[in-house]
């Protein structure tokens, strides 16, 4: 649902507690990863603090986490608007989430636990079944109205899977940050558009999974690395065809025409 759209005024609370803002920015950006709140939208404090039922103050706090995050831009006198990335950022972003994802790949092949491989191989079960759905939703609601679904956290579960067995905090965090860097929902919006290419990338997964199952760093690295760049390339390619036939802004023309925005 739009922010615009809120019902009416809900019970104001107040920043009472630490934590308030933190869990405002976390609710605004799930909503804004999953596709519900789209790239583009305008946030207005009011309409946020309606629908979260909260005073403007921590709304305008959570915002600023935000743009610090480079999640929104926020404008004077014109509210936060949700940031597109370029096919440039999301290319980019997909070879670093290769090397890095990569190297986790290669690490589990060396570190897995008989549970944690018993987990990969549920996650993977998981993920297929979530692509038969996400195929039913697409033959019925469109690729235009792909959103997260069981597909989405199967393959969350996959990922995190994989890194959990490489046992390296830091490098878990690292992959986490960059992959929550842009609406999932563009992903499966990619991929969703040709059926063939959810089958191809269950098979990289089959890949993956087979090659860390055998203790094989060598190949478990490859084939992550390249299944982050090929689903890199195709979100990219998508995102620049829906961007021609929708017209979605680009951000560095909306700074261009609305001046910088606010430092947070």
């Amino acid at each position: 649902m739009s922010t615009e759209e809120a019902a009416g005024p809900r019970p104001r609370r107040a920043v009472s507690d630490p934590g308030l803002v933190d869990d405002l920015a976390a609710r605004i950006h799930a909503q804004i990863r999953s596709g519900d709140i789209p790239i583009g939208t305008w946030l207005r404090q009011e309409a946020l603090a309606n629908t979260f039922g909260v005073s403007r103050t921590p709304v305008r706090e959570a915002l600023r986490k935000l743009q610090a995050d480079r999640i929104v831009d926020v404008f004077p006198h014109r509210g936060a608007l949700v940031r597109g990335p370029t096919a440039v950022d999301l290319r980019e972003t997909y070879t670093i989430r290769g090397e890095l994802e990569g190297l986790a790949a290669e690490l589990a092949a060396t570190r897995i636990t008989d549970e944690q491989l018993r987990r990969l191989r549920a996650a993977e079960a998981a993920l297929r079944a979530g692509l038969d759905e996400l195929r039913a939703f697409v033959a019925t609601e469109g690729v235009g109205a792909v959103r997260s679904g069981p597909w989405d956290a199967a393959d969350l579960e996959f990922r995190d899977a994989m890194l959990d067995a490489c046992g390296v905090e830091r490098l878990q965090r690292m992959a986490a940050e960059l992959r929550d860097a842009f609406p999932r929902n563009l992903v499966w919006a990619a991929l969703a558009e040709e059926p063939s290419l959810l089958d191809e990338s269950l098979a990289q997964r089959a890949r993956i999974r087979a090659a860390v199952e055998r203790r094989d760093p060598v190949a478990a690295r490859r084939w992550m690395t390249d299944h982050c760049r090929r689903t890199g390339s195709l979100v990219a390619e998508a995102f620049e065809r829906r961007q021609a036939v929708e017209d979605l802004p680009d951000p560095r023309d909306i700074r261009a025409r609305l001046g910088r925005p606010t430092q947070g």
